[in-house]
């Protein structure tokens, strides 16, 4: 006589097979899938980036995908605080672009042109100003000289807008014919921001914090004095001294350099961008297109590597061995050194944030563009 199981049993046999297979699934779905991708950038960011030394935070994005998102070293030495997305950096000239997109909503609303004359907007008595752009201040192209070498390094330590711009009434030349040249200045930059604020007839931070940071969802925040209190910030450092503001020279000036931001925060402007949430596509394309030949310049060597452009805020490089275009813009302040830079093509993004200037964001750039074939 064959044996028979009870029914009961033959349920329990059923439901102790499918509980063990749903134990081994959700087993298998909790541990961590790391990508080859992640392995290859997390031991070169560990080796430029040492656990118990000022260090980096590290972003990589593809489409909305997060593909890449650690911390490394220390935002603070004292307080042994780690770095991670949400630590907030001062991003140096990265800002620029974000003054930029402030000035290109205000031409969209025909409150100005990127074509009207500096001369339009400020009362300085030299003519040339007739013949500088708005656009060419934020090309770098406007040949206006930087002439801030009087400063006393007092003055430099507690750097301001009104300060960077002090000297503008009284440049006696321009070095080239605004639009046909490149020289990197971070005073035009700053001029660029007052003009937002007599244009708009608020403080500066106000329209940002308003019209750009509120629409993008982000916490960013300008520091432009010692009083305002930035949440989970980084401090700079220079071979391991502390090299922030009121410490060492570190302009604290706006439109030019001032922000703070997390690599977190930075995503939710790229994605802002991309979704025509501050800018309509037609004008973010022209910011994106090369207006000023950065190569071969003989006034600037800041960035100034075979096929390199300026737009208006970023840097811009077509690749010469594909039709692909990296757009990016670099930063330094203090300690801080910033590497911010978009692949349209693949809808991807890289951000390096450091409270330390010691590693080459250029190689890193290009290391991280060959481990995810950007």
């Amino acid at each position: 006589m064959k044996n028979r199981l009870h029914p009961f049993a033959a349920v329990w046999n059923v439901f102790f097979v499918v509980v063990t297979a749903v134990v081994l699934m959700l087993s298998a779905c909790s541990k961590p899938m790391t990508s080859v991708e992640t392995v290859q950038l997390d031991s070169l960011c560990r080796q430029l980036f040492p656990a118990n030394e000022a260090g980096a935070a590290v972003l990589v994005m593809r489409g909305d995908s997060t593909l890449f998102d650690r911390g490394y070293g220390l935002a603070n030495l004292k307080t042994k605080t780690p770095i991670d997305g949400n630590t907030f950096f001062n991003i140096a000239s990265v800002s620029k672009q974000f003054t930029a997109v402030a000035m290109m909503q205000l031409s969209e609303q025909g409150r100005l042109s990127l074509n009207d004359a500096v001369a339009q907007h400020c009362s300085f008595p030299q003519s040339f100003w007739k013949e500088v752009r708005l656009r060419h201040l934020l090309a770098h192209s406007s040949g206006v000289p930087d002439e801030r070498g009087y400063l006393s390094r007092q003055e430099k330590i507690f750097g301001t807008d009104s300060l960077a711009v002090a000297y503008l009434p009284h440049v006696q030349a321009l070095h080239f014919t605004p639009g046909t040249d490149y020289e990197y200045i971070n005073p035009t930059f700053v001029l660029a921001g007052m003009i937002v604020e007599q244009v708009r007839g608020e403080p500066f931070s106000d329209y940002m914090q308003r019209h750009i940071f509120a629409p993008a969802n982000m916490e960013a925040y300008y520091f432009a004095d010692d009083t305002t209190i930035i949440p989970r910030m980084a401090h700079a450092y220079v071979n391991g001294e502390e090299y922030d503001y009121g410490e060492e020279t570190f302009f604290a000036t706006r439109a030019d350099g001032g922000l703070y931001t997390s690599t977190h925060d930075f995503a939710r402007w790229e994605k802002a961008l991309r979704n025509g949430i501050l800018l309509s596509d037609s004008t973010l394309n022209k910011a994106w297109t090369p207006q000023t030949q950065v190569s071969g310049s003989t006034w600037c060597d800041y960035q100034n590597r075979p096929n390199t452009w300026y737009g208006l805020g970023w840097f811009i490089e077509p690749r010469t061995d594909s039709t692909k275009t990296v757009i990016y813009h670099t930063g330094d302040n203090g300690g801080f050194q910033i590497l911010a830079a978009r692949y349209p093509e693949d809808t991807a993004l890289v951000l390096v944030f450091a409270n330390r200037n010691d590693w080459n964001r250029y190689q890193l750039m290009q290391q991280i563009e060959k481990i995810y074939g950007l």
